[in-house]
């Protein structure tokens, strides 16, 4: 049996109190060697300078930094200078996005889709980077059709994409049922379902509501009933992620891809609990 590949979604620190958070889930992450190390990035590059400094960072610390890319209300001119300077400072991963028009912002800019992106990323720098893109196991929330939004990810592989990775699910079925779906359009890339620990009702259900991801009501219900109690939602929330990463792991997964929040202790009490140990 391999051992589980893993990675980690992290953001930039927007304070000093923040920025101390991250080093602490770097310490705490890091060690779990994780395949790469992904950082976002904000709505129409509100936060690129953040974003490269945190991806300089992690790769100082001995991690494959992947920085997130979003195109829309981007300029190819843009997007072609944050490339060179990814490549400048030996960056090989790059997560390619369409990403989210920045409020106020009327222009969509010169790409539409994330397949326009990676499309012009393998022209301007070849097989320089590693592409991810994102994947959505319960459809993108403004897709018009489930066999639309199959396409749409269909299109992004033949632009160059090498793996994917999807929005968090609670939902197994749903990602297998995808692989399933782009298997038979020929899709054959990795796809490495995303994870969100489960730590606070209220910030999880507003996440959920955003993105489009489900929760299943037997778990709403269940941490509703909880109420301030934060102790039982984290034990529930360990005990419902750890269940289903365990499933996705018998069931072949190439990997665990978690949405970390800056915060490591949840990530790694399922790691551990999955036995994922370091220098596995």
């Amino acid at each position: 049996m391999h051992a589980t590949e893993l990675s980690f979604e992290f953001f930039p620190p927007k304070t000093a109190e923040g920025l101390d958070k991250l080093r602490a889930a770097r310490v705490e992450l890091l060690p779990l060697n994780p395949k790469f190390v992904s950082v976002t990035f904000g709505a129409g590059g509100s936060t690129q300078q953040g974003t490269l400094d945190t991806v300089l960072a992690l790769a100082s610390d001995g991690a494959q930094a992947a920085p997130h890319l979003s195109c829309v209300g981007s300029s190819r001119t843009n997007i072609r200078e944050i490339l060179n300077q990814y490549r400048h400072n030996g960056i090989r991963h790059i997560v390619a996005l369409r990403g989210d028009l920045p409020s106020g912002m009327g222009e969509i800019g010169e790409f539409r889709y994330a397949s326009e992106l990676v499309e012009f990323i393998r022209a301007e720098t070849g097989d320089w980077f590693n592409i991810e893109v994102a994947a959505y196991p319960e459809y993108h929330p403004q897709c018009k059709s489930p066999r639309h939004d199959l396409d749409n990810f269909a299109r992004k592989v033949k632009a160059g994409a090498d793996s994917a990775i999807t929005q968090y699910f609670f939902n197994a079925d749903a990602y297998f049922r995808f692989l399933d779906d782009i298997r038979k359009l020929g899709v054959d890339i990795p796809v490495t379902p995303g994870i969100m620990p489960i730590t606070n009702f209220t910030q999880l259900m507003r996440f959920s509501e955003m993105c489009g991801a489900e929760v299943p009501r037997w778990i709403a219900r269940r941490l509703e009933s909880f109420g301030d109690d934060r102790e039982s939602i984290r034990a529930f929330g360990l005990d419902v992620v750890t269940a289903l990463c365990q499933r996705l792991i018998d069931a072949g997964a190439p990997g665990l891809h978690f949405y970390t929040l800056n915060s490591p202790t949840a990530t790694r009490a399922i790691g551990e609990r999955l036995n994922l140990r370091e220098n596995s």
